[in-house]
């Protein structure tokens, strides 16, 4: 199984990057969000789900390991495969996704190409439990970049309310109002200050 590819980007198309791996040219599917970070000629670093079928092995490469644990919960929702966990992907970034299963957001999650009503409304109910603790989980850092940023506040907030004792799915709901409310640049403790309103109402 191929885990991780280094190599030089050899050239991007709509959504897929060959990956130039010491003179093999490797064809990876990535979502939006990591081809943005890529750029012809330069080195990358690519985390890789490697999917095996009857007729094909694909690659799917991305530049942090959030977005490939999101890649691999989406695919555990039946009718959700490989190409649909990408245009999700490609779609909304982990937070927004956090968030929109956070919220029972399914509307949001059906902007993504071939995400029907039907099945935004199934992505969004199987995965509502599942979005705390991958927010509580997140980490900003990618491979792309191979630094490791410190969590978020959002991440911070969820973390605080659970330890104030409520549950990890309400505190990640109440977090992902307040953003709504208050904009994705505010601090942790505007964030807590306000969920607690939220829940207090």
């Amino acid at each position: 199984m191929i885990g991780k590819l280094t190599g030089i980007v050899d050239s991007i198309a709509d959504d897929t990057v060959i990956l130039d791996v010491n003179g093999v040219g490797y064809l990876v599917q990535c979502p939006a969000s990591t081809l943005s970070r890529l750029s012809v000629g330069a080195p990358a670093s690519l985390l890789i789900e490697m999917k095996v079928s009857d007729d094909a092995i694909k690659l799917y490469g991305f530049g942090s390991a959030e977005e490939r644990e999101w890649f691999r919960l989406l695919q555990t929702v039946q009718n959700v495969g490989g190409k649909v966990a990408l245009a999700v992907l490609s779609t909304l970034s982990p937070r927004d996704l956090q968030r929109a299963l956070a919220l029972g957001d399914k509307a949001m999650i059906g902007r993504a190409p071939g995400v029907g009503p039907k099945l935004a409304l199934r992505i969004a109910t199987e995965l509502k439990d599942k979005a705390p603790s991958m927010m509580l989980g997140a980490d900003d850092g990618g491979a792309i970049a191979i630094t490791r940023a410190p969590r978020g506040p959002e991440s911070e907030a969820v973390s605080a309310l659970v330890h104030l004792g409520y549950s990890d799915v309400r505190a990640t709901e109440a977090v992902a109002r307040a953003v709504q409310a208050l904009g994705e640049e505010t601090e942790t403790g505007a964030l807590i200050r306000e969920a607690l309103k939220g829940m207090a109402r």
